[in-house]
Protein backbone atom coordinates (compact mmCIF):
# COMPACT_ATOMS: atom_id res chain seq x y z
CA UNK A 1 0.00 0.00 0.00
CA UNK A 2 1.41 3.27 -0.88
CA UNK A 3 1.94 5.75 1.92
CA UNK A 4 1.69 9.33 0.42
CA UNK A 5 1.61 12.30 1.91
CA UNK A 6 2.27 11.20 5.32
CA UNK A 7 4.82 13.92 6.94
CA UNK A 8 8.53 12.30 7.43
CA UNK A 9 9.19 11.40 10.68
CA UNK A 10 12.40 10.36 12.79
CA UNK A 11 13.04 6.68 12.57
CA UNK A 12 11.76 5.65 15.48
CA UNK A 13 8.19 5.61 14.92
CA UNK A 14 7.94 3.37 12.36
CA UNK A 15 6.79 0.36 12.21
CA UNK A 16 8.80 -2.90 10.38
CA UNK A 17 6.71 -3.09 7.66
CA UNK A 18 7.99 -0.22 5.33
CA UNK A 19 9.80 0.48 2.41
CA UNK A 20 10.81 4.28 1.54
CA UNK A 21 11.48 5.44 -1.67
CA UNK A 22 13.28 8.78 -2.08
CA UNK A 23 12.41 10.74 -5.47
CA UNK A 24 15.19 13.25 -5.79
CA UNK A 25 16.51 15.32 -8.75
CA UNK A 26 19.93 15.07 -9.58
CA UNK A 27 21.06 18.37 -8.46
CA UNK A 28 19.30 18.11 -4.52
CA UNK A 29 21.49 18.25 -2.05
CA UNK A 30 22.02 15.52 0.28
CA UNK A 31 17.98 14.77 2.57
CA UNK A 32 18.83 14.49 6.70
CA UNK A 33 15.78 12.87 7.08
CA UNK A 34 16.41 10.43 4.65
CA UNK A 35 19.97 9.63 6.03
CA UNK A 36 18.53 8.92 9.65
CA UNK A 37 16.08 5.72 7.78
CA UNK A 38 18.77 4.39 6.16
CA UNK A 39 21.32 4.73 9.16
CA UNK A 40 18.37 3.64 11.34
CA UNK A 41 18.15 0.05 9.19
CA UNK A 42 14.99 0.87 7.15
CA UNK A 43 14.91 -0.42 3.81
CA UNK A 44 15.42 2.88 1.55
CA UNK A 45 15.61 2.74 -2.17
CA UNK A 46 16.72 6.16 -4.15
CA UNK A 47 15.49 7.19 -7.47
CA UNK A 48 17.09 10.27 -8.84
CA UNK A 49 15.89 11.77 -11.75
CA UNK A 50 18.32 13.70 -14.44
CA UNK A 51 15.38 16.46 -14.88
CA UNK A 52 11.68 16.86 -14.32
CA UNK A 53 11.02 15.05 -17.82
CA UNK A 54 12.16 11.75 -16.12
CA UNK A 55 8.83 11.54 -14.11
CA UNK A 56 7.27 10.31 -17.20
CA UNK A 57 9.34 7.34 -16.52
CA UNK A 58 8.07 7.17 -13.09
CA UNK A 59 4.92 6.96 -13.79
CA UNK A 60 5.48 4.23 -15.91
CA UNK A 61 7.83 2.18 -13.14
CA UNK A 62 5.01 1.99 -10.45
CA UNK A 63 2.46 0.90 -13.22
CA UNK A 64 4.73 -2.16 -13.96
CA UNK A 65 5.41 -2.69 -10.41
CA UNK A 66 2.05 -2.67 -10.12
CA UNK A 67 1.07 -5.04 -12.03
CA UNK A 68 4.40 -7.62 -11.30
CA UNK A 69 3.57 -7.17 -7.86
CA UNK A 70 -0.37 -8.04 -8.16
CA UNK A 71 1.08 -10.78 -10.28
CA UNK A 72 3.04 -12.24 -7.62
CA UNK A 73 0.19 -11.53 -4.66
CA UNK A 74 -2.81 -13.28 -6.97
CA UNK A 75 -4.23 -10.13 -7.21
CA UNK A 76 -5.39 -8.75 -10.47
CA UNK A 77 -4.51 -5.49 -10.59
CA UNK A 78 -6.50 -4.17 -13.89
CA UNK A 79 -9.83 -5.27 -11.71
CA UNK A 80 -12.05 -2.75 -9.17
CA UNK A 81 -15.01 -4.78 -8.09
CA UNK A 82 -14.97 -3.23 -4.64
CA UNK A 83 -14.75 0.48 -6.49
CA UNK A 84 -17.99 -0.61 -8.45
CA UNK A 85 -19.80 -1.91 -5.57
CA UNK A 86 -19.46 1.47 -3.55
CA UNK A 87 -21.20 3.03 -6.92
CA UNK A 88 -23.64 0.78 -6.60
CA UNK A 89 -24.84 1.35 -2.98
CA UNK A 90 -24.57 4.71 -3.87
CA UNK A 91 -27.43 4.21 -6.59
CA UNK A 92 -29.33 2.32 -4.12
CA UNK A 93 -29.05 5.16 -1.62
CA UNK A 94 -29.95 8.08 -4.12
CA UNK A 95 -32.86 5.86 -5.49
CA UNK A 96 -34.00 6.00 -1.71
CA UNK A 97 -33.97 9.56 -1.61
CA UNK A 98 -35.53 9.75 -5.00
CA UNK A 99 -38.79 7.85 -3.29
CA UNK A 100 -38.55 9.16 -0.16
CA UNK A 101 -37.45 12.42 -0.22
CA UNK A 102 -34.43 12.32 2.05
CA UNK A 103 -31.20 10.08 2.80
CA UNK A 104 -30.97 6.79 4.83
CA UNK A 105 -29.95 7.64 8.13
CA UNK A 106 -26.48 7.00 8.58
CA UNK A 107 -24.89 7.92 12.42
CA UNK A 108 -22.41 10.28 12.98
CA UNK A 109 -20.19 11.57 15.90
CA UNK A 110 -19.41 15.24 16.50
CA UNK A 111 -15.89 16.10 16.31
CA UNK A 112 -16.03 17.43 19.96
CA UNK A 113 -17.40 14.13 21.28
CA UNK A 114 -15.11 11.79 19.00
CA UNK A 115 -12.83 11.08 21.36
CA UNK A 116 -13.38 7.72 22.73
CA UNK A 117 -14.67 6.44 19.34
CA UNK A 118 -11.42 7.05 17.77
CA UNK A 119 -9.89 5.62 21.15
CA UNK A 120 -12.44 2.54 20.87
CA UNK A 121 -11.31 2.42 16.87
CA UNK A 122 -7.27 2.53 17.53
CA UNK A 123 -7.44 -0.43 20.22
CA UNK A 124 -8.88 -2.96 16.98
CA UNK A 125 -5.56 -2.39 15.39
CA UNK A 126 -4.07 -5.65 13.91
CA UNK A 127 -0.86 -6.60 13.30
CA UNK A 128 -0.13 -4.73 9.64
CA UNK A 129 -2.63 -2.30 10.47
CA UNK A 130 -3.19 1.00 8.78
CA UNK A 131 -5.23 4.15 9.18
CA UNK A 132 -7.14 5.51 6.73
CA UNK A 133 -8.19 9.29 6.79
CA UNK A 134 -11.52 9.28 4.00
CA UNK A 135 -12.65 13.28 4.39
CA UNK A 136 -16.30 13.61 2.18
CA UNK A 137 -14.98 17.32 3.23
CA UNK A 138 -13.64 20.34 1.25
CA UNK A 139 -10.66 20.30 0.24
CA UNK A 140 -9.03 23.42 2.34
CA UNK A 141 -5.67 24.77 4.17
CA UNK A 142 -7.17 24.14 7.43
CA UNK A 143 -8.36 20.38 6.38
CA UNK A 144 -5.04 19.56 4.83
CA UNK A 145 -2.80 20.67 8.27
CA UNK A 146 -5.97 18.99 10.41
CA UNK A 147 -5.43 15.58 8.60
CA UNK A 148 -1.48 15.74 8.68
CA UNK A 149 -1.62 16.42 12.48
CA UNK A 150 -3.81 13.50 13.02
CA UNK A 151 -1.84 11.40 10.52
CA UNK A 152 1.02 12.30 12.38
CA UNK A 153 -0.23 12.23 15.97
CA UNK A 154 -1.68 8.22 15.46
CA UNK A 155 1.75 7.44 13.24
CA UNK A 156 4.20 9.01 16.50
CA UNK A 157 2.04 6.89 18.87
CA UNK A 158 1.09 3.77 17.54
CA UNK A 159 4.10 3.42 14.22
CA UNK A 160 0.88 2.35 11.99
CA UNK A 161 0.87 3.40 8.54
CA UNK A 162 -1.37 6.39 7.46
CA UNK A 163 -3.44 7.16 4.61
CA UNK A 164 -5.57 10.21 3.11
CA UNK A 165 -8.26 10.83 0.71
CA UNK A 166 -11.48 13.05 -0.32
CA UNK A 167 -14.42 11.69 -0.85
CA UNK A 168 -15.35 9.90 -3.79
CA UNK A 169 -12.23 10.18 -5.67
CA UNK A 170 -10.30 7.57 -3.02
CA UNK A 171 -12.77 5.21 -4.43
CA UNK A 172 -10.68 4.82 -7.41
CA UNK A 173 -7.10 4.48 -5.38
CA UNK A 174 -7.63 3.19 -1.70
CA UNK A 175 -10.77 2.30 -1.81
CA UNK A 176 -10.36 -0.90 -3.85
CA UNK A 177 -7.80 -1.98 -0.92
CA UNK A 178 -9.83 -0.74 1.78
CA UNK A 179 -13.20 -3.41 1.04
CA UNK A 180 -11.01 -6.22 -1.25
CA UNK A 181 -7.45 -6.12 1.18
CA UNK A 182 -6.84 -7.68 3.83
CA UNK A 183 -8.97 -6.72 6.71
CA UNK A 184 -5.81 -4.86 8.62
CA UNK A 185 -7.51 -0.94 7.76
CA UNK A 186 -8.75 1.47 10.86
CA UNK A 187 -11.52 3.73 8.81
CA UNK A 188 -12.12 7.65 9.83
CA UNK A 189 -14.40 8.68 7.77
CA UNK A 190 -15.10 12.60 8.04
CA UNK A 191 -18.36 14.39 6.77
CA UNK A 192 -19.74 18.33 6.97
CA UNK A 193 -22.80 20.33 6.70
CA UNK A 194 -22.28 22.30 3.48
CA UNK A 195 -23.78 25.62 3.49
CA UNK A 196 -23.51 25.68 -0.59
CA UNK A 197 -25.05 23.68 -2.72
CA UNK A 198 -25.73 23.48 -6.19
CA UNK A 199 -28.77 21.70 -8.60
CA UNK A 200 -27.88 18.90 -11.17
CA UNK A 201 -29.58 19.30 -14.18
CA UNK A 202 -32.01 16.70 -14.94
CA UNK A 203 -31.95 15.15 -11.34
CA UNK A 204 -33.88 15.33 -8.23
CA UNK A 205 -30.83 15.79 -6.07
CA UNK A 206 -28.24 18.52 -5.54
CA UNK A 207 -24.40 17.84 -5.39
CA UNK A 208 -24.59 17.83 -1.82
CA UNK A 209 -27.19 15.15 -1.64
CA UNK A 210 -25.10 13.37 -4.39
CA UNK A 211 -22.21 13.96 -2.43
CA UNK A 212 -23.68 12.67 0.92
CA UNK A 213 -24.99 9.70 -0.94
CA UNK A 214 -21.47 8.94 -1.90
CA UNK A 215 -20.32 8.77 1.90
CA UNK A 216 -23.03 6.48 2.88
CA UNK A 217 -22.58 3.84 0.19
CA UNK A 218 -18.78 3.71 1.03
CA UNK A 219 -19.97 3.55 4.50
CA UNK A 220 -22.35 0.63 3.80
CA UNK A 221 -19.57 -1.05 2.15
CA UNK A 222 -17.19 -0.83 5.09
CA UNK A 223 -19.95 -2.19 7.89
CA UNK A 224 -21.15 -4.67 5.79
CA UNK A 225 -17.53 -6.59 5.92
CA UNK A 226 -17.83 -5.56 9.83
CA UNK A 227 -14.53 -3.33 9.28
CA UNK A 228 -14.13 -0.81 11.70
CA UNK A 229 -15.13 2.68 11.03
CA UNK A 230 -16.15 5.50 13.20
CA UNK A 231 -17.71 8.67 11.08
CA UNK A 232 -16.97 11.51 12.07
CA UNK A 233 -19.21 14.74 11.14
CA UNK A 234 -17.49 18.38 11.34
CA UNK A 235 -20.94 20.34 11.18
CA UNK A 236 -22.13 23.20 9.51
CA UNK A 237 -18.60 25.15 10.16
CA UNK A 238 -15.65 22.48 9.28
CA UNK A 239 -12.62 24.91 10.23
CA UNK A 240 -14.33 24.62 13.96
CA UNK A 241 -14.57 21.16 13.66
CA UNK A 242 -11.23 20.12 11.82
CA UNK A 243 -10.05 21.74 15.12
CA UNK A 244 -11.76 19.65 17.42
CA UNK A 245 -11.04 16.25 15.69
CA UNK A 246 -7.42 17.27 15.77
CA UNK A 247 -7.72 17.57 19.70
CA UNK A 248 -9.71 14.70 19.75
CA UNK A 249 -7.61 12.36 18.32
CA UNK A 250 -4.74 13.80 20.60
CA UNK A 251 -6.18 12.97 23.28
CA UNK A 252 -6.56 9.32 21.76
CA UNK A 253 -3.39 8.71 21.16
CA UNK A 254 -2.43 9.85 25.00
Amino acid sequence: MPIEGEPVGKPAVYGEDRQFVYIRMDADPPNRAVHALEKHGHPVVTLTLRDKLDLGGEFFRWEVATAIAGAILGIDAFDQPNVQESKDNTKKVLATFKRRGKLPPAESTPAAKSKAGIASLLKRAKRGAYFATMAYTARTPQSEAAIAAIRTAIRDKTKIATTSGYGPRFLHSTGQLHKGGPKTGLFLQIVQDDVKDAPIAGQPFTFSVLKQAQAIGDLQSLTSRRLPVLRVTLGRQPAAGWRALVTAVKGAVR
